[in-house]
């Protein structure tokens, strides 16, 4: 296991990188601005579910092999492009959500979960990430290193939940009290998109050193 100092200072950095808005936030924010505090959360919770399944791939092994792998990073980072932008073009079409406030298409609190699972699981930034950060912390020496990785990632997972729902709660309740002009939704409408199509394009172009 890291020692306690090592720990801490995991910690502290993490916070920090938390505190510098990502894919992760934008998405979170966006989705919380359009919707609500509820399918912000609700978005937080899928793409921390997404997070937990990187961990589990990282321990094992596995996404090392897709960053050795130049076609299945390709496939991999074109595929979750290719659905963030597909979800910003259907958000700047929903145009008669304008003159009916208030009226916005049905999206269950399972949905919207379900598009933050594949937009964090198709996210090549989160394996890159990874495999940057959580080996700076790693103490070789005291064995058990799967176990360090585990510890480390779950650590990281857990104060990402914290943070992105703290952006959710912010975001959604200005977004609420704002909310209820048709200026307010045509505004909602092409940040929502405009951020989702943004990611997508940022998520194409993503392209780590495998050295």
């Amino acid at each position: 296991m890291p020692s306690l100092d090592t720990y801490a200072l995991f910690i502290a950095t993490a916070l920090a990188l938390l505190a510098i808005p990502g894919p992760a936030v934008l998405y979170v924010v966006g989705r919380s601005i359009d919707q609500g505090r509820t399918a912000g959360l609700a978005s937080v919770l899928g793409i921390t579910t997404g997070t937990i399944v990187h961990i589990t791939a990282a321990t094992v092994g596995l996404s090392s092999l897709i960053l050795a792998s130049k076609v299945a990073f390709d496939a991999v980072r074109y595929v979750g492009a290719a659905y963030l932008i597909l979800l910003g073009v259907r958000r700047l079409l929903t145009r008669g959500q304008e003159e009916a406030v208030g009226a916005r298409p049905p999206r269950t609190l399972r949905r919207l979960y379900s598009q933050g699972l594949v937009v964090n699981l198709l996210n090549p930034k989160t394996i890159v990430f990874i495999f940057a950060f959580i080996p700076q912390f790693v103490d070789v020496g005291a064995g058990h290193v799967w176990l360090q990785i585990l510890l480390l990632v779950l650590t990281f997972a857990g104060l990402g939940l914290m943070s992105d729902s703290l952006y959710a709660i912010v975001a959604g309740t200005v977004a609420d009290r704002l909310r209820g002009t048709p200026l307010v939704a045509r505004v909602e409408r092409w940040f929502g998109g405009t951020v989702l199509i943004g990611l997508g394009v940022a998520s194409a172009l993503v392209a780590p050193n495998r050295k």
